[in-house]
């Protein structure tokens, strides 16, 4: 009982300090930007004290990217924490092994065949997005196990053929970007390495739901997610129904990175990054796992995006490009570990 309690109170100080961190993070995000905004001006702004200025730069440019931000970071880390609980692949990331590439090539394919030729154009676009993202990384997740498996699917095997996925879904990205208008075919470049630069309250709405909704029940699914882990044979015996909870899970998982992906594009490694740094924090077991995860990955693209505006004063660097920078080096060293 004590080393229960332990964990718990251990759990809690964790999750206290990265949630502090995160609010610290979130005000010092809405005071950088071209026009510098203090914090006492954000807090005046908020209490309803503050210029029209302030407020039209808060409330329509940079409070939704930083909400988008904090809901992405969490719904790619969920995602990344369990393709690697249900493959026992601690490489495995959405981003790396081909299903943000899927999702992203169909949002692509509804740009340049039915949205027509501006990128952005009509009002409902962006929540009919999220479910061609869906049907694309569906279609990515399905390729990668049919093709991966044999006798069962390994780690090594499932990284590989999702690298080959990712290649061949980014190669048909660029066939169709090079047949687009000049103008579309520039925003699609930015917003496929990973950009939230555009992000507006539509945009908060039409992700939101797929947040809600599908991280309470991938939390829900720690237990199955830790029986996995044990091995297929080990699970069954202990009463798991293996084929039904991995697909449930896998569903889930495909949800919440082609929601993240028609909102964000392409943000990779933050699946990888988050789950492995929370594993080191509060250890493997997944009812603890996947709420820091989540945590981690908030703060992590709230940081990138802190990276992306202030690297290069009048022009943005794609957030995407921020954590690939570190992501890449973390991955590398894992793939030379395994």
């Amino acid at each position: 009982m004590l080393s229960s309690n332990s964990t718990n109170r251990k759990l809690y100080i964790i999750s206290a300090i990265l949630i502090g961190t995160i609010i610290f993070v979130f005000f010092l995000s809405l005071n950088m930007g071209t026009i510098k905004i203090s914090p006492i001006e954000v807090i005046e702004t908020f209490t309803g004290k503050g210029s029209t200025q302030n407020f039209n730069i808060l409330y329509n440019f940079r409070l939704p990217r930083t909400v988008i931000a904090i809901l992405i970071g969490i719904g790619m880390a969920i995602a990344g924490a369990i393709l690697q609980g249900i493959s026992r692949n601690s490489l495995a990331d959405p981003g790396i092994i081909g299903i943000n590439s899927g999702a992203g090539f169909a949002v692509i394919l509804y740009i340049f065949f039915i949205q027509g030729s501006s990128f952005q154009a009509g009002p409902l676009s962006v929540y009919i997005m999220p479910f061609f993202a869906l049907a694309g990384a569906l279609v990515a997740a399905a390729l990668i196990y049919i093709i991966a498996w044999k006798d069962g699917v390994t780690p090594v095997r499932l990284v590989l053929v999702g690298i080959g996925i990712n290649s061949a879904f980014g190669a048909l990205i660029i066939i169709f970007q090079l047949m687009m208008d000049p103008r579309d075919f520039t925003q699609a470049t930015i917003w496929l390495s990973g950009s939230i630069w555009s992000a507006s309250w539509s945009y908060v709405l039409a992700l939101l739901p797929w947040i809600l909704i599908l991280v309470p029940i991938a939390m829900s699914k720690f237990q199955s997610i830790n029986l996995l882990q044990l091995g297929d044979n080990l699970a069954k015996g202990l009463g798991v129904s293996i084929e039904r909870e991995r697909g449930i899970l896998l569903l889930i998982a495909v949800g919440l990175s082609g929601a993240c992906v028609s909102v964000g594009g392409g943000i990779s490694f933050l699946g990888l990054l988050a789950p492995h740094l929370a594993r080191m924090l509060v250890g493997p077991k997944h009812q603890r796992l996947l709420p820091v995860a989540a945590l981690i990955g908030a703060l992590l693209l709230l940081t990138s995006d802190i990276v992306a505006k202030s690297l290069i004063v009048g022009s943005e660097i794609p957030v995407g490009l921020v954590l690939s920078c570190l992501g890449a080096p973390y991955f590398i060293y894992l793939l030379i570990k395994e």
